[in-house]
């Protein structure tokens, strides 16, 4: 049964794909010279995170608004409103007051550096695959969208096979192992009730879609999300989601995961079989078959359950140009530049695994921390890591109070791609 948290009246069509090049001077359109409200992201503002949930909620309410790129930290536009003033009361969330002649100042400068203006259009639909029981541990994305308050549907592989995908913009991936290994969880938890349940209830899902086994499962419901970024959707996935994804893709002919499904073993050959045409991040990489190593292959560049393991260090966020790349820029607005770093069971990504349109949005000592790509008319958006405010969080521990963290750049990142399908489309600068 899918859940709900808050329905949206209407959607954008999940075609309204990005963006471009707007509003360079002048006024916002159909608004004559007025008040507006500045949220700036700079460190003059006490909320970030929800920040995003203000500027969500007057999507919402129909109201128009505004995504300053690299103006004071990637601030927002909205109209001076009673509702959003007490509104961003509510939530904390720091607001500034500017006329008319403020306003014109403002866009001259926009204007004049490397700076944009990007409409926001209507809040998009959003889900999280993530599975119908409490799991031993949370999900960033989760919390982030519940602080901010920024509404969501919750799905998983029922849903995919009915055809839901469609239904929404914007879709995050639950921290799943497409390959149908369950994390390789049996190393450490094989007699865990919430193991035994989640290899219960996979299993009943792919004995009613008419599978053979999960891994067949797992695949199916990767191609399916494939192709709904192909049709237009926003995928956002981070941790174990975005290397297993990609392996599930690339073994389509392979079994890299039979030992937990039938009991026979993988191809000790599927490394050399897997099909890098059909994914859409990475290619050649080398598949971890053996179930005693808890790695799923060296596309992650941290290792972090292995004798191998590499130590965490920071990663840096490239400057992007607003105006001529502003997609990227959208995606990693913040007000800092130089994060620290925190584990997932994919932690990082190999740059000499990466496809050649991969674009790199932050990087750690010559590993890839983030990235993202087209597909069709769609787009795809990888962040390593488990949690940004808690480097080596544990299975069983406690989730991350966000109140503690309103000014998470980490968080900052998630939420950036949660208001970017909401970028209005523009025509091309030529």
């Amino acid at each position: 049964m899918r859940s709900h948290t808050t329905l949206r009246h209407g959607r954008i069509p999940a075609r309204l794909a990005l963006l471009v090049a707007v509003l360079l001077g002048g006024t916002a359109p159909g608004r004559a010279s007025g008040q507006w409200l500045l949220v700036p992201m700079d460190r003059a503002q006490q909320n970030h995170l929800r920040a995003y949930g203000l500027t969500y909620w007057a999507l919402e309410q129909q109201e128009h608004a505004e995504w300053l790129l690299n103006f004071r930290g990637g601030s927002f536009l909205l109209p001076d409103q009673p509702s959003l003033r007490r509104e961003a009361a509510l939530r904390g969330v720091s607001v500034e007051p500017m006329n008319a002649s403020a306003e014109a100042r403002m866009r001259a400068t926009i204007q004049g550096s490397n700076m944009e203006a990007v409409p926001l259009e209507r809040a998009p639909k959003v889900a999280i695959y993530t599975p119908p029981n409490s799991t031993p541990w949370d999900d960033a994305v989760t919390m982030a969208l519940e602080y901010a308050g920024i509404g969501y549907e919750t799905i998983w592989d029922d849903q995919v096979l009915e055809g839901d995908l469609s239904d929404y913009e914007w879709i995050h991936l639950h921290h799943e192992d497409f390959t149908g290994q369950y994390s390789k969880f049996f190393l450490t938890y094989s007699g865990a009730p919430w193991l035994q349940e989640e290899v219960a209830r996979n299993q009943e899902v792919a004995r009613a879609g008419g599978f053979a086994h999960v891994p067949a499962l797992k695949k199916h419901v990767a191609q399916t999300i494939r192709q709904y970024i192909e049709d237009g959707g926003f995928l956002f996935a981070m941790c174990s989601a975005t290397e297993t994804l990609e392996l599930a893709l690339a073994a389509q002919n392979v079994d890299i995961a039979a030992a937990y499904s039938d009991g026979t073993p993988p191809d000790a050959d599927a490394s050399a079989k897997m099909n890098w045409d059909m994914a859409l991040a990475f290619t050649g990489a080398q598949v971890q078959i053996a179930p005693s190593v808890n790695s799923f292959s060296d596309i992650d560049g941290h290792q972090v359950n292995t004798p191998w393991r590499r130590e965490l260090s920071v990663f840096s966020l490239f400057d992007f140009s607003a105006k001529f790349d502003p997609v990227p820029a959208m995606l990693t607005q913040n007000h800092e530049s130089v994060l620290p770093d925190f584990y997932g069971l994919t932690t990082s990504f190999r740059e000499d695994r990466l496809k050649s349109g991969a674009i790199v949005l932050a990087r750690e000592d010559g590993l890839a921390k983030y990235v993202h790509g087209n597909l069709g008319e769609g787009t795809w958006t990888y962040f390593g890591g488990h949690d940004p405010e808690d480097p080596e969080h544990q299975i069983g521990d406690p989730q991350t109070d966000l109140a503690l963290h309103p000014n998470s750049p980490g968080y900052r990142l998630i939420l950036n791609n949660v208001l970017f399908p909401a970028a209005k489309k523009q025509k091309l600068k030529t």
